[in-house]
This record gives structure tokens, sequence and C-alpha cells, in this order.
């Protein structure tokens, strides 16, 4: 029976803590081989680099860095730089929680659909916190019995997971839940002039639990110092609607 072959990249970059805590996590269940932004891409969400060319530089034996987003590593990885397809893609483990209406904007995420779409089981892994260093070490055990769980029952095509820690020394378990209704209030703050004269805006915003009173969903999971675990499908049809009498042809 072959070594499992494990992907693991993320939205931070090759040299973030958290995916470094993530392979190793990873070389005990399996051969890792790490595809990696060179840089930072978070909020890259699915967005891939189809009008310029694609830059993949060779780290070491089994790190490959991609001047590309989170989607490119991905794709790269599979057609180009695997001996095979891999039996699991991680991703993460994000400096930054990806749970309610965060996970559309997410590149950690991003990778995580496209290996979903390509038919490969992956899960993405994130930690509440805002902290470029971080203490991994409470949520490393969830992360490799996840991980290995799905190794030994791959999902169900078309679904992937959405994993996220909360900052705590003293992880409370998992908990298998739902996306929590959310939204992110954005301001655009004024930053200036360029020397061309062009206006320039940073982007920051506050995020809202739309539902704070729900017990059933991520961020209830989060703020009662559990890992949440939700299941997401990459079919996002609405079948509901497809019955009402409203939108019938």
């Amino acid at each position: 029976m072959h070594q499992k072959l494990i992907l693991v990249t993320n939205d931070d970059g090759y040299q973030a803590q958290g995916i470094q805590v993530l392979a190793d996590s990873m070389r005990k269940l399996g051969k890792v081989i790490i595809v990696a932004p060179d840089a930072a891409r978070s909020g890259a969400a699915c967005s891939i680099t189809p009008a310029t060319a694609v830059r993949v530089s060779r780290i070491s034996d089994d790190v490959y860095a991609c001047s590309g987003t989170p989607v490119d590593c991905v794709k790269i990885a599979l057609e180009k730089l695997l001996p095979r397809t891999p039996d699991l893609v991680v991703s993460g483990i994000n400096h930054g929680d990806n749970a309610s209406v965060s996970i559309h904007y997410s590149g950690t995420m991003g990778a995580v659909f496209e290996a979903c779409m390509k038919g490969v089981s992956a899960i993405g892994y994130s930690l509440r916190t805002n902290k470029k260093q971080c203490d991994f070490s409470p949520y490393v055990q969830v992360v490799e019995q996840w991980a290995e769980r799905v190794l030994s029952e791959p999902l169900r095509e078309g679904v992937c997971l959405n994993i996220n820690f909360p900052e705590t020394q003293c992880l409370k378990g998992s908990m298998l839940c739902r996306m929590a209704k959310g939204a992110w209030h954005t301001e655009w703050l004024d930053a200036g002039t360029d020397s061309q004269g062009c206006r320039l805006f940073t982007l920051t915003g506050t995020f809202c639990n739309l539902e704070p009173e729900a017990t059933d969903t991520d961020l209830y999971a989060l703020e009662h110092s559990m890992a949440s675990v939700t299941p997401v499908d990459i079919d996002m049809t609405s079948r509901e609607s497809l019955s009402e009498p409203g939108l019938n042809l």
C-alpha cells in the first residue's frame, strides 16, 4: 500500500508559522509537499492569475513557492508538480478565522474549494487570531484527528471541511455545525493621494454576528472554546428556490 500523499498550502505564504505547524502535523500521516504563495495572499478567495505568467520557485525538495494565488498553487500542484493525485489537500493554519461569511473572502478556503472541485478531499484550518506568532499546540491534536479521519474515509464528492479554532489554551473539543449568518460592515479610509494625484483608500471593517442567540453555528462554537467543523458543499444551488412559484418558468 502506497504512502499517503498530502498537499499543504495556505494564503499567508510558505514561510508563515501556521503552514509550518500544519506541515509538521501532516508528516505524521504521510508524504507532504508544500506548494504555497511566496507572500501573503489573504482575501484572495477563489481568484486565479490568467493574464500573466506564474512563477514557481523550488525552496527545498518538498517546498515550492508560487507567485500566484492559493488557487493557482493548487492548480499548478495537481497538474505540474505532484507525482500523482494527492490523497488529501489541507490549507492553513490560517492566522485569522474563516467562520460565517468570511469563508467567501478566504484564500485559505479558496484553495480548499479548488481541490474539492478537482475531486480531492480537502480541509481548511484557521485560527481566530490577529497575531503573526501564535501557540498552535492546543489545536494540533484536532488538526491531525480530522486529517486522519478524512484520509481513512474520504469526503463525499463535492464536500469539503472548514475547521476554525478559537484562540484558547483549553480547547473544549470539536462541534459539527453550520455556518452562521453574519456580515462585514466595511469602511474605506482616506489614505491621501499618490504621485499622480489619484486618491488612495484603505479597507477596514467590523464583523457582526446576525444570529447571536443561535447555538448550532460556527460562531457559537468559537465563542464557547470549541473548534467549529463545518461541511461545505461546492454546489451552491438553492434547491428550495427551484420550486418557488415566482421563479417557475
